[in-house]
This record gives structure tokens, C-alpha cells and sequence, in this order.
């Protein structure tokens, strides 16, 4: 699977390494999630070297991120908002989309990381190709899916390297 960053990406990579440095962060992505429509973690990968959570936690921070998503979706003042897409922090960047069904798609990466909506976009593909096309995969479970696994690694590591992260 194959990937190319749009060419506006290319403007301010040595900026967002730069950001990392600060923050005291590898830079480039450092984990994904899949937050199912009712807000359990259905997946959640780590691809740097940051400080580990245990498995209640992460299950948690799924579950509050998917209440603050929709919260933020109802007390927007602008018409038809979907809730937060973008979480800007000094030591991280948090990035989500949404599908029509409701799945939450995000990455955390270090701060002015760029590329990740590609990256979402990418992850929300393979996530068609990989997870939903399997006749195992029951919905909203847990991702048990190796080709996912494989190929969501090669994008993430396809990122970091297009951008020298």
C-alpha cells in the first residue's frame, strides 16, 4: 500500500522536528486508535518510543476522548460541526476524523507533526480494505487483523520517513 503526501506537506518538516526537540518527544507519529461508535477502544498501537499506559488506561482515554468528541459537537456554535478534529498541546498533536457510522479514527504524533491527515485518510482505507472486508471480524470488536497491522506500520513508517521524522 502506497501513500504519497500532498505536496504542501513538504513545507515545514525540519519545524515540526524542531517542535519535537523542544517537547522532549520523538517526532512523527506516535500511536493510533479506532474508537468504535458506542466509544470502546477497538485498536490502539503504539509505533514510538513513549511512556506506556496499561490497558485500563488506554480503554479509559478512548472512552473519555469519545465523550469529548461528542460533547464538542453539540456545544459548537458553528452549524453542522462534528466535533474536535484537531488537539494541539506543547508536547503532542492529536488528530481525529469521524466516519458516517460514527468510528473515530486518531493519531497522536509530536507537535506540528505533518502529514496526518493523509495519514488518517490512509488508516480509514485500510481500515475498509483490511478489517471490514475480513469474514472474521465481528463489528465493534477488537482489530485482530494481521494484514492491518502490517500494512497501518508501513504507512506510519512511510510518514515518518517521507518527512525525515
Amino acid at each position: 500500500y502506497t501513500s504519497s503526501p500532498p505536496s504542501s506537506a513538504f513545507a515545514e518538516p525540519e519545524a515540526a522536528a524542531a517542535a519535537a526537540a523542544a517537547a522532549g518527544v520523538p517526532p512523527g507519529v506516535h500511536s493510533v486508535w479506532v474508537i468504535n461508535k458506542s466509544g470502546g477502544l477497538v485498536y490502539q498501537k503504539n509505533y514510538a518510543d513513549v511512556p506506556g499506559i496499561d490497558t485500563n488506561e488506554t480503554l479509559r482515554l478512548a472512552s473519555i476522548w469519545h465523550s469529548l468528541h461528542a460533547i464538542s459537537a453539540q456545544l459548537s456554535p458553528v452549524e453542522g460541526c462534528t466535533g474536535i478534529e484537531l488537539l494541539e498541546t506543547e508536547h503532542f498533536d492529536l488528530r481525529c476524523i469521524q466516519t458516517a457510522t460514527g468510528t473515530k479514527f486518531f493519531v497522536t504524533a509530536s507537535p506540528r507533526t505533518i502529514g496526518l491527515d493523509q495519514l488518517l485518510r490512509t488508516v480509514y482505507d485500510l481500515y475498509g480494505d483490511y478489517v471490514m472486508k475480513n469474514p472474521f471480524y465481528e463489528l465493534e470488536m477488537p482489530i485482530r487483523c494481521e494484514l492491518f497491522d502490517q500494512n497501518l506500520a508501513y504507512a506510519v513508517r512511510a510518514l515518518n520517513n517521507a518527512f525525515g521524522y
